[in-house]
């Protein structure tokens, strides 16, 4: 499959928070995260939920699963400093990106 026919992909990270922090905590300890993922090439959108039991589900649509995989490698070089890793409880931290296999219109 060449480049351009690459099907898009989902990255999914689930995590918890630290301690004492607050969803809301959260979502603005990534002020930084989300103004550099919109100018990181194949980047689609991200969604970040949180279910019943606390966990974190942090889910970005790439163009393509290997414009994912640079994505978060520059990530943690480049916002080494930002506020957001503080706010993860790191042992939780699962994270996979997976091309999209099938897909429904809105």
């Amino acid at each position: 499959m060449t480049r351009a026919s690459a099907p898009q992909a989902i990255e999914i990270t689930r995590f918890n928070l630290a301690p004492g922090l607050s969803i809301g905590d959260f979502v603005r300890a990534n002020a930084d995260v989300d103004a550099w993922l919109v100018r990181q090439p194949g980047f689609v959108s991200r969604r970040i939920a949180q279910d019943e039991g606390g966990e974190v589900i942090d889910m970005l649509i790439w163009e393509s699963a290997a414009q994912g995989e640079a994505a978060a490698s520059r990530l943690m070089s480049e916002l080494a400093s930002s506020p957001v890793h503080a706010a993860i409880d790191q042992r939780t931290v699962s994270w996979t990106v997976a091309p999209v296999v099938h897909s429904l219109p809105a």
